[in-house]
């Protein structure tokens, strides 16, 4: 379900603006994504699982919010990372 702690920090490093960058929007989205999608293919097989729902909900809602911010603070910014994150199809 949860993502390990090395892919996690490879998402970081190829989200982060700079060198040490773990808390950008990209990043967090970019996290959030992975996160939402390990919990997609948990949710296929364990489908009565509604605490993990609801957990996958809350992260879905989270990441809404972030891409919102993005997306009013900085447009290109905004498609490149779902251009390369392949939200918005």
């Amino acid at each position: 379900m949860a993502i390990s702690q090395a892919r996690k920090n490879e998402i970081i490093n190829e989200y982060a603006r700079h060198e040490g960058d773990t808390g950008s929007a990209e990043v967090q989205i970019a996290v959030l994504t992975a996160e939402i999608n390990s919990l997609n293919e948990h949710l296929s097989v364990h489908k009565k699982d509604h605490h993990s729902y609801v957990g996958q909900m809350k992260k879905i809602g989270h990441r809404r919010n972030l891409l919102r911010y993005l997306r009013d603070n900085d447009i290109q910014r905004y498609r490149e990372l779902i251009k390369s994150l392949g939200l918005r199809r």
